[in-house]
């Protein structure tokens, strides 16, 4: 997260339920500026 925020690369951290909620190979759509990760297929 420190990385990110220096380099100001867009990244959403801290989500302890993404690894049960998301599955290998699915398609997410990130928002950086909102911290929102959304399924989108």
């Amino acid at each position: 997260a420190v990385v990110a925020r220096e380099y100001r690369i867009p990244a959403v951290v801290g989500t302890g339920f993404a690894t049960t909620t998301f599955q290998d190979g699915q398609l997410l759509e990130v928002n950086g500026d909102t911290g929102s990760v959304r399924i989108i297929g």
